[in-house]
Order: structure tokens, then C-alpha cells, then sequence
């Protein structure tokens, strides 16, 4: 045996070398990505529903979402807030026949989930349930719909809500910078507007009961579902439920003209906390804008792309200012939205990120990035779209929005293609009409006195007063 060792140990070696070398992850290569948007069934019921299914029989559950027109920019200004009154009370406030207290506990005995928010432009709700429980859902959602309630108790509860709400909404540092910011780029648009307890105080029943007369029409619905369910019974369901429905027209919701921004400035609340939370901005793009999907290729490479991005990079990873920095361009659907950017750092660093963060945008209008931040970027973001389709009912709720909102009929299918289409030179522009460090809004909440230097070095100081 003892001969034998050192020849089966060369042997081993031998076998060892000539195997081939196991390469490493970045040397690996893969076929590329092949990737088809899922298709939709849309159905344009008679009574102008716009319908849209997806049969997805994985597990016994239903998944239903509306969305009706007609969101809070609406809302007059002195009662800013009236349209989130309403989705409340559209979920909370009974429905047909059945009180509060009934619709509560009928959809508690069926385990359903009801939900209704608003948002800028829409009155969204959302309905989950099982589906040998299907038949009575629509029955509840038709209801909830076409029937409310209001009940005036449950519009008390959800006014003293929201008025707790405002009231202690200066407790988080990052609700008052996002406030000031907002109406630092859009005054007194409603876009920049937000509830106060007179706003909240002055919505009465009535105000609900008339957005309901005027906007809750079948052919300012968008309705999708999926799950598992039967087609045919399922359109027998919503004709019983929704088939009776007068059509009737929503009137078409206004969009007040953006105002001027105000000057730029350095908005400084005062807070005794020992972090500051940063956060510039800018008026931003709508999704219209022909220059979209440069201007996402150009934000992940400043802060959009986490650990790859350079504001993470320099910020975070290599001076430990901040856990965490970020920027975005909030696409506005139908005016543009704000870009913002931001982070927290202690109090004692406050100028020197500002003053960092300044710095890396301004080099991304002068200087071009590198070929590998680039194509880092665009695959990236070509990569992550498919996630964007995981689930069969985030398919459906896309596609509504992409049809409510008039996106191009084509906007999903060649996304990626545009992605790919963005050169260097694209970056260099669109980081340079829409990235303006010189003339945006920053806003500063802290503690003053500890900051490492007088803020008005950064610019002119003005002051964010409390609840504002």
C-alpha cells in the first residue's frame, strides 16, 4: 500500500491539471434575454366598462382593481384633501344595503381585502378575495361603486383621522422636506397644495355625495381581473351587476397650468434632531417627453442604480456620509413631475454632502460617463423590466394604467429598444437640459446650529415655517 500512495497522488495531480478551468462569474456568457410582454384580453362592455381578464388558475383566488377618474388635483383648493376624504369613506362608509358595521363584517366572514385610495389623477380600489366567493364580491364591489353610503359617523372618524394625521405629520423629517419641496417647485398648484384642518373641516357629505354624481359613470371605469375564474360566468356576473348602469359622461377633470417655481433657495426647517434630511429638486418630465428614457439611463448612473450609482458610490461608499442617497424623476402622467434627490447625514456633514452632491450632478452635465457606467445602466434597466411582469395581476393593472393614462399602444414592446438606443451623447444632453443643480430647490431639516457651517454659504436662506 505504501507504494501505491505516491502514485495515486500523482495520478490525482495529473487528472487535476487536465481538467478544464472553472471560469469565473464575469467570464461567464449566456444567450441573450428573450423576453415577451404578456398579452391582455381588453373587452369594451356595452355599458362602456373598459374590461380587462387574465385567467391565472395557480391558486383558488380572485384579484379585482378599478380605477375611476377624477383624483385630487381636483380638489378645490380650500378644500385640499376632499377626494381623500372620499376614497375613505368610499371603503369605510357601507354600501347598498348593508351599513358600515355589515359591510365590515361581510367581507371579514369571506376573508376579502377592500381597499380605496386616491391619488393625483384617479380613485383607485382594490378587491382580493377567493373565488368560490367571486359571485358575492362583484355583488359587493357593484355596491360599493354605484351605491355608497357616506355614512356621516364614519365621515367624522376619518376626518378626525386625517386632521391627527396633519397635525402630527411635522414629526417626520422627511414628510416636512417633501412638503416644503413640493411647494417650493409648485406653489400654489395643486400639485404643490396640501390638506391643512381648515381644508379637512370644510368638506362636508355633500361634497362627497356630488364627486360621486359627477365622476362614478361606467364609462370612467377601468376594471381588471385575475385569477381563477370562468370567463363566461364571469361576464354573466358583472352584466347582473353593472349591466343596468346608465352610461352617463364624467366631465373632464381640468389641469391648472403649472405656476413659476419659486426662486431658487435654501428652505431650512428647524428641527433638534442630529440628522439633516437633504433633499434638492426640480420640475422634471412628463411621460410624454421624447427624451424619457435618456433621462432614466442618465438618473441611474447619478443615483437611481443604488450601489452602481455615483452618488451611492461617493457619498455612501467611499466617504460614509450617509446609509443612504438616492435620486428619481417622478414621470408625471400628464404634467411633469418633480426630480429629486436626497439623503440624511449627521448634522456636523450637512454642507459637506450638500456641497458633494452638487458636485457629482454638475459633472454629469460637463463631462460624458464612461462607456461601462453606460451599458451597466441600460442592462440594468433592460434586465429589471421583466420583473415588472412577476405577477399576472400586476400584468392587468399595468395595462389599465397604460391605457388610462394614453400611453403609445407600443410603449411596453419597445421599451428596451429605446433603453439600448441611449448613446453617450444622449446622457451628456439630457443630463444638461434636465439636471440644473444651479436652479434647484434645497431643502434642509435639522438642527441648524450643529451644521457644519452657515447654510447661507449655499445659497439664500429661507425659512420652513411649522405645519407649513
Amino acid at each position: 500500500m505504501s507504494r501505491l500512495l505516491p502514485l495515486l497522488l500523482t495520478a490525482t495531480l495529473l487528472l487535476a491539471a487536465c481538467a478544464p478551468a472553472t471560469p469565473r462569474p464575469d467570464q461567464l456568457s449566456f444567450a441573450p434575454l428573450e423576453f415577451h410582454v404578456p398579452e391582455v384580453e381588453r373587452i369594451d362592455l356595452p355599458s362602456g366598462i373598459r374590461l380587462y381578464l387574465k385567467e391565472d388558475h395557480e391558486l383558488p383566488l380572485v384579484s379585482i382593481s378599478a380605477m375611476i377618474g377624477g383624483g385630487t388635483i381636483g380638489d378645490p383648493a380650500d378644500k385640499t384633501g376632499a377626494t381623500d376624504l372620499f376614497a375613505s369613506l368610499l371603503r369605510t362608509g357601507g354600501a347598498g344595503s348593508m351599513s358600515p358595521e355589515e359591510l365590515d363584517a361581510r367581507l371579514e366572514f369571506l376573508a376579502a381585502e377592500l381597499s380605496v385610495a386616491a391619488d393625483t389623477y384617479a380613485v383607485s380600489a382594490g378587491m382580493s378575495l377567493r373565488s368560490a366567493d367571486l359571485r358575492e364580491g362583484v355583488a359587493i364591489l357593484a355596491d360599493v361603486l354605484r351605491r355608497p353610503r357616506f355614512d356621516e359617523g364614519r365621515l367624522e372618524l376619518a376626518r378626525k383621522q386625517a386632521i391627527e394625521g396633519i397635525r402630527r405629520r411635522d414629526d417626520d423629517p422627511g414628510s416636512v422636506a417633501s412638503r416644503a419641496l413640493m411647494q417650493a417647485l409648485y406653489g400654489e398648484h395643486p400639485l404643490g397644495r396640501v390638506a391643512t384642518v381648515e381644508s379637512i373641516t370644510a368638506v362636508a357629505r355633500q361634497d362627497l355625495v356630488e364627486h360621486h354624481r359627477s365622476y362614478f359613470h361606467p364609462s370612467n371605469l377601468w376594471l381588471g381581473i385575475t385569477g381563477d375564474f370562468d370567463r363566461g360566468q364571469l361576464l354573466e356576473l358583472l352584466q347582473s351587476a353593472f349591466g343596468d348602469w346608465p352610461r352617463g359622461q364624467a366631465p373632464t377633470v381640468a389641469l391648472p397650468p403649472l405656476v413659476e417655481p419659486a426662486p431658487p433657495a435654501v428652505w431650512v426647517a428647524e428641527k433638534s434632531i442630529p440628522q439633516t434630511t437633504i433633499m434638492f429638486g426640480e420640475i422634471g418630465v412628463d411621460k410624454d417627453n421624447p427624451d424619457l428614457q435618456a433621462v432614466r439611463v442618465m438618473n441611474y448612473i447619478l443615483g437611481g442604480g443604488g450601489f452602481n450609482s455615483r452618488l451611492m458610490s461617493e457619498v455612501r461608499s467611499d466617504r460614509g456620509l450617509a446609509y443612504s442617497v438616492y435620486s428619481y424623476y417622478q414621470v408625471g402622467r400628464r404634467l411633469p413631475g418633480p426630480f429629486i434627490a436626497g439623503c440624511e447625514t449627521k448634522s456636523e456633514s450637512t454642507l459637506e454632502v450638500v456641497k458633494l452632491m452638487r458636485r457629482i450632478m454638475t459633472e454629469l452635465r460637463e463631462q460624458p460617463v464612461s462607456e461601462q457606467e453606460l451599458q451597466l445602466a441600460k442592462e440594468s434597466l433592460i434586465n429589471s423590466f421583466v420583473f415588472a411582469f412577476e405577477d399576472s395581476h400586476d400584468v392587468i393593472t399595468q395595462k389599465m394604467r397604460l391605457d388610462y393614462y394614453a400611453y403609445p399602444e407600443d410603449y411596453l414592446q419597445t421599451y428596451r429598444e429605446k433603453v439600448a438606443a441611449v448613446s453617450v451623447e444622449d446622457v451628456l444632453r439630457v443630463a444638461r437640459r434636465y439636471l440644473n443643480p444651479e436652479r434647484q430647490a434645497l431643502v434642509l431639516v435639522g438642527d441648524r446650529a450643529a451644521f457644519d457651517g452657515d447654510p447661507g454659504a449655499l445659497g439664500t436662506v429661507r425659512r420652513v415655517e411649522a405645519g407649513q
